[in-house]
């Protein structure tokens, strides 16, 4: 049984991809780790990168070349200026040198270096292999990038995993019917139990310092996104639609802060249709932002990482206007922990699963979190969950050109809307009469993932991806 925190559903990262660009940067820092720990790292005079899969054939779209020589480098995701991203890789495109984990400078030659192999690896559909050498090999290794920015070896168990993290959790979970389980006989919510678990990891301290990092990562997100104007890069001339939007929503009152424009926004009449407006106006900037390379939140993956604070700022600047951190935290909580389930019982990552792993889990994610906050019981998160992914099973993976754009950013509004509908639904359904359990719901999904062509997870091999080619952008 995997023991997965809060904080491994929920990652601070670079975008466009969690799988195919934070996934092969922390593979690359994994194998850093590995060339240290054989004692070879000193002998280095030049390595290779295999992608194969999803990565080799959706990779130049999603910067996967650029996070592997960001993550050989040694920069870290969660902090570098992603301002500097475009000096180093031009650094290392001009000199033909990468300076291996900031320490020692190698010859590097991306176009002869890195290698996009179009055949998939038995394992997973996302693999990637590192080779070292002095006069000869000295080293290598293959990594799987299996989605939301988890990275794996073909040899790891899920014994392994647990011993890694040295502690048990009180509450183990590996399905909805066992959270259920331990709601019912604690007499707790399910943001309760969730706390109890990641308790055994870290202190309630730390817990409220990563959470608010996680929050205020995602609100400067959506700010930078109704803020920033001009077209996403990548070759599709995607016009960035967020910052029009915005203005056209006409935020009366000034401010400076992300926190200040929250308040404002409160402050701010709002209809039913300037209410959906708002929710796709949060969604699109988040993933815009993330389009360009920013900051994100993997909620669960990036493709995805609209979804979560789009709902979550719904919940703070229309119904709840004395919502706080607090609440904030619940949400969080609940929804990484339904992500989870979904994680352990069928897969997060579109290049196995389409584009229900990811906004499908995503809505169903916020849905859920959403319906504990507006008062329901553990029984009708569940069902909200279980609704907001139940419409979008068979939802596929196909973007234009390989880019996290079309139609990755409006899917994360549609999520949304979803999420808040399938919440709403949750709270007026009596959970005596629900036919479809959540658990089921999972099942479904997984059947559903491994029953889906290939060219509809995330290859740019079929759907939009070849019926709107690049010269119609």
């Amino acid at each position: 049984m995997e023991c997965i925190s809060v904080f491994d559903m929920l990652k601070i990262g670079v975008g466009p991809s969690s799988s195919h660009t934070l996934g092969p940067w922390r593979a690359a820092e994994r194998w850093i780790y590995e060339l240290k720990e054989a004692n070879v790292f000193d002998k280095i005079q030049s390595v290779k990168v295999d992608l194969y899969g999803s990565l080799s054939l959706t990779g130049k779209g999603h910067a996967t070349d650029l996070a592997v020589m960001l993550g050989l480098s040694g920069a870290d995701p969660e902090i570098i200026p992603t301002d500097t991203i475009d000096i180093i890789i031009a650094s290392v495109n001009n000199t033909e040198k990468l300076v291996l984990n900031n320490e020692r400078i190698i010859q590097f030659q991306p176009k002869q270096d890195i290698t996009f192999n179009r055949a998939f690896l038995p394992f997973h559909a996302n693999g990637i292999k590192f080779t070292a050498f002095a006069e000869t090999e000295l080293h290598t290794s293959t990594f799987y990038s299996i989605g939301g920015g988890f990275v794996v070896k073909e040899e790891r168990t899920v014994d392994a995993e647990n011993k890694a993290l040295k502690k048990e959790f009180p509450f183990p979970i590996d399905k909805a019917a066992e959270l259920l389980a331990f709601c019912q006989s604690e007499n707790k919510s399910i943001s309760d139990i969730v706390l109890e678990n990641e308790r055994a990891l870290r202190t309630d301290e730390d817990i409220d310092f990563q959470l608010n990092r996680i929050w205020q990562t995602m609100l400067d997100c959506m700010f930078t996104g109704c803020h920033t104007e001009g077209n996403l890069p990548g070759g599709l001339n995607v016009r960035r639609r967020a910052f029009d939007m915005h203005k056209g929503l006409n935020v009366e009152m000034p401010y400076i802060t992300p926190q200040d424009w929250l308040e404002s926004i409160r402050q701010s009449e709002v209809k039913f249709r300037q209410i959906l407006k708002w929710v796709s106006c949060f969604a699109l900037s988040v993933n815009e932002v993330n389009a360009s390379l920013g900051r994100v939140v993997t909620a669960p993956t990036n493709g995805s990482a609209g979804v979560i604070p789009s709902v979550l700022m719904y919940y703070l600047v229309i119904e709840n206007h004395d919502a706080d951190f607090k609440h904030i935290k619940q949400f969080l909580l609940v929804a990484s922990e339904i992500g989870s389930l979904f994680k352990k019982g069928a897969t997060i990552s579109a290049a196995m699963g389409g584009c229900q792993a990811e906004i499908g889990v995503s809505s169903a994610m916020a849905a859920a979190a959403l319906c504990e906050l507006l008062g329901g019981t553990p029984e009708q998160v569940m069902i909200a969950a279980e609704i907001a992914m139940e419409h979008h099973l068979g939802l596929t993976c196909d973007p234009i050109g390989g880019l996290v754009q079309i139609p990755c950013i409006e899917r994360n509004s549609m999520g949304a809307i979803k999420a808040i509908n399938a919440a709403e639904l949750a709270l007026e359904t009596d959970p005596k009469n629900v036919k479809v359990p959540l658990d089921k719901v999972i099942d479904t999904m997984w059947e559903t993932a491994k029953d889906m062509n290939t060219k509809y997870k995330e290859t740019s091999k079929g759907g939009l991806a070849v019926r709107v080619n690049l010269s119609d952008c």
